[in-house]
């Protein structure tokens, strides 16, 4: 692993997260909202600080909230998501790679993954409605949406 991506999970306090990578919530609001969904009460807001070091990668899966990409350090990051007109889309992340942005939204109940395109990639994630598990839902090998995600390309069947 890169020195640097093993520094940050140490001064970050970082975490296993179960869709790979590393992980800690910073910031979760003390103020509730109420969805327009049949979702109860969520925090207002909620951030974290995620980490992937090279051969990881953040595996399929979707929040029921939208959520913001913040590129921090390292090298750029491909963002990948399925809008529910079934439409791939795909933003690198980085503040020093052309054609690369700093941040990147999915929209709320969008199957997403992301990889680095190198040795570490730490950004952030924030989510509002705040993020709750019960909101989280990963892909499951064998599924209908894998089937098509995997006929959109051979590189993103590979991020299960």
């Amino acid at each position: 692993m890169h020195k640097r991506a093993t520094e940050l999970i140490a001064d970050l306090g970082l975490q296993p997260h179960p869709e790979g990578g590393y992980f800690r919530e910073n910031f979760r609001s003390s103020r509730k909202v109420q969805p327009l969904d049949e979702r109860s009460p969520r925090s207002a807001l909620t951030t974290i600080y995620f980490l992937l070091v090279k051969v990881q990668h953040s595996r399929w899966h979707r929040v029921a909230s939208d959520e913001a990409w913040h590129f921090y350090e390292g090298d750029p990051l491909e963002v990948y998501w399925i809008d529910e007109q079934e439409e791939l889309h795909e933003e690198l992340l980085s503040t020093d790679s052309p054609n690369a942005r700093p941040t990147c939204v999915v929209p709320a109940r969008c199957w997403q993954a992301a990889t680095p395109r190198g040795d570490y990639t730490l950004v952030g994630c924030t989510v509002g409605p705040g993020f709750d598990f019960q909101d989280f839902e990963m892909i499951s090998a064998g599924s209908a949406v894998l089937t098509k995600i995997t006929a959109l390309g051979a590189t993103l069947s590979g991020l299960v």
